[in-house]
């Protein structure tokens, strides 16, 4: 997890174990899935069966305690996973979503009867998971969200529907947020660990082709009380207290890609000739290089900073909208400007870094858009 052309540099939480859980990661992602590319990106979603493999080989779950299935780490074990996935180029697998959201609401919030009915299927890849946050009629405002969860005794009744839901496709169970209360804000909003609903269309998007994002509706979808996710109106609040998490893992995910870019554009400067020498002996290309590679370099040291804070618990809500923002905004700055490198060729599909710079535009948008981590960041000065 080292940035190419700064060799030194090893952040201060990684051991060795991190190393060989990278190298894993690594060759699993490049011989068993990314082979399959092809394929995964016509069929608009990812194999059950890698999720299986990747269960197998102990790559789920890391942060998950061991009585449940998992691999008793914490998240710096699930960021090296993360951005082994992200270099090496694997699209496919919902583990951001799986792995790096959904098990850690179940560990905080679950009973042990919910962590012992779902984490173990979470971390053999049995199950997939989601979650459910955002509606048609809003994203980031989430208390003006209108699914609605009415108790009819021992039962809640749903209506309502969800969209962008990464995994949806796939997913075996989405923790949903639902308004048990209608006359309340934050307050009012309550999880509920779903398995019944009916899946819409897979969304087409410009990118992440073979990561399946879907629709889901609740039509009178009776859920057992027992399946809520911790008390009654708390929803929210647990909700803000993970979205720091989420929003490290975008950053993770971001400067991966970076790296990934500036190691692609400097070897293909390397290779490439014009005026009768290489790409990276003319001026310009060199510079270019240089300040990606110090960007990159930068934002992995802001992170590294981020995710030893998180692993102490310290990660506060405005230090994770700077992560996420900034480092995703480098990332589509990066990527972009070391495809500008490959020419015409860059904006060919036969190319990497053209799927690279189609990825990367979402990454501004989900787990809170740029101007809400703004709006975050402003409120805490």
């Amino acid at each position: 997890m080292v940035t190419p052309g700064l060799d030194g540099y090893r952040p201060s939480w990684q051991r060795p174990e991190h190393d060989d859980l990278a190298e894993l990661a690594r060759a699993f992602f490049t011989k068993e899935v990314i082979p399959h590319t092809s394929r995964l990106e016509q069929q608009g979603h990812p194999d059950r069966e890698h999720y299986r493999r990747a269960g197998e080989l102990g790559l789920l779950g890391l942060s998950v305690p061991a009585a449940y299935g998992g691999g008793d780490g914490d998240f710096t074990h699930e960021a090296t996973l993360l951005h082994e996935q992200a270099h090496t180029g694997e699209g496919s697998l919902g583990l951001a979503v799986h792995s790096g959201i959904v098990t850690g609401y179940l560990v905080a919030y679950g009973t042990e009867e919910q962590k012992r009915r779902w984490l173990p299927g979470l971390c053999d890849g049995s199950l997939v998971g989601a979650i459910g946050m955002t509606e048609p009629g809003g994203g980031s405002d989430l208390q003006a969200i209108r699914t609605r969860a009415e108790r009819d005794g021992d039962v809640y009744i749903v209506n309502g529907s969800k969209t962008f839901i990464t995994n949806g496709a796939v997913a075996d169970l989405v923790i949903t947020a639902v308004k048990t209360d209608v006359t309340g804000k934050a307050g009012g909003i309550s999880l509920l660990i779903m398995t019944e609903f009916t899946r819409g269309k897979k969304l087409s998007k410009i990118g992440l082709h073979a990561n399946d994002t879907a629709e889901l509706f609740f039509d009178d979808v009776r859920v057992p009380v027992a399946d809520r996710l911790g008390e009654e109106g708390t929803g929210f609040f647990a909700m803000m207290r993970q979205l720091p998490q989420e929003r490290l893992v975008i950053a993770v995910t971001a400067v991966a890609a970076m790296q990934r870019a500036v190691e692609l554009a400097t070897a293909y400067a390397k290779e490439r000739e014009a005026f009768g020498k290489p790409l990276i002996a003319h001026q310009n290309t060199r510079m270019v290089l240089a300040e990606c590679a110090t960007r990159t370099r930068v934002s992995r040291v802001f992170l590294d900073d981020c995710i030893e804070r998180h692993r102490r618990g310290e990660l506060d809500v405005a230090t994770a909208a700077m992560a996420k923002s900034w480092l995703t905004e480098g990332q589509c700055e990066v990527v972009d400007r070391c495809l500008q490198i490959f020419g015409g060729y860059g904006y060919t599909t036969e190319y990497p870094i053209a799927r690279m710079y189609a990825d990367a535009r979402v990454q501004k948008i989900y787990g809170g858009t740029n101007e809400i981590m703004k709006e975050l960041i402003a409120r805490a000065l």
